[in-house]
């Protein structure tokens, strides 16, 4: 996982008493980009955990570089920073490098930023995360460039609020539906229907058309993940990870509906 190193880096990288650290280009955490390679990128490796290797830790002990972790309790990202040598501040400190929050920061926080300082959530970055925001960005998208363009997802009403709508199209076909809130993960509270009534109300969600005959390995369902980092929006500058994730679940499909959507995912 890139991430744009501190000013100070940049700075120093071509004074001669520092030369012969961070300009060696096989450094394992250093990698030089943009014109003329003058930009200093830190670059990640998950095993620095179990290798405590010093020269893993060499950069970021040498300029001092430095996090924060707020409303959140990732021990991972604060084991993989602690191992290239990062050292952790105050919640309420102003003297970071990176910021690792559990939450969306609030505008004035970010206009307070320094250019060497990094946060690990965009503004309104909700926009694609939460399943009802994504759904009405996909619709605005099909307006703006055409349906077949944007035929990525299957019939969705978002309810309440599309609640008419939603019954006067399952009065047309009343195959199984899948409902899903709006704003979880990891498959929480999504379920199956075949009526309208047994829909709860109570809160946002998305119900959208089954999908009878999805592609199948040895009649189980699969998912395939493949993981990016998003750096910036403009100018749009995407790592893509070089490994992926594939998941299979632990029940086939048979002839039960029950059977459509096991609970339990296990790693394949």
């Amino acid at each position: 996982m890139p991430v744009v190193m501190a000013r100070d880096l940049e700075e120093t990288a071509s004074s001669s008493e520092d030369e012969e650290v961070i300009s060696q280009e096989d450094h394992p955490c250093v990698m030089w980009t943009g014109g003329c390679r003058r930009i200093p990128v830190l670059v990640f490796h998950a095993e620095a955990i179990l290798t405590k290797d010093n020269n893993i830790r060499i950069i970021g002990e040498r300029y001092h570089l430095s996090y924060k972790i707020v409303r959140t309790d990732s021990r991972l990202v604060r084991s993989i920073l602690t191992a290239h040598g990062f050292h952790e501040v105050h919640p309420s400190s102003t003297d970071y490098n990176l910021m690792w929050t559990g939450s969306h920061l609030k505008p004035f926080l970010l206009r307070t930023l320094s250019e060497a300082q990094k946060v690990n959530h965009f503004p309104r970055s909700y926009e694609l995360t939460r399943k009802d925001r994504l759904y009405k960005n996909i619709i605005r998208m099909q307006h703006t460039h055409g349906f077949k363009a944007f035929h990525i997802l299957p019939q969705t009403f978002l309810l309440p609020a599309e609640y008419a709508e939603f019954c006067n199209s399952y009065s047309k076909d009343r195959g199984p539906w899948i409902v899903k809130p709006v704003a979880s993960s990891r498959g929480r509270g999504v379920y199956l229907i075949n009526n309208p009534n047994q829909i709860s109300l109570e809160e946002n969600i998305l119900v959208s058309r089954y999908i009878n005959n999805p592609l199948l390995i040895d009649e189980f369902k699969f998912d395939v993940r493949l993981y990016v980092l998003v750096t910036s929006y403009d100018p749009l500058v995407i790592y893509l990870y070089e490994e992926g994730l594939a998941r299979k679940c632990t029940s086939n499909m048979g002839n039960s509906m029950d059977k459509r959507l096991p609970a339990y995912m296990v790693l394949w």
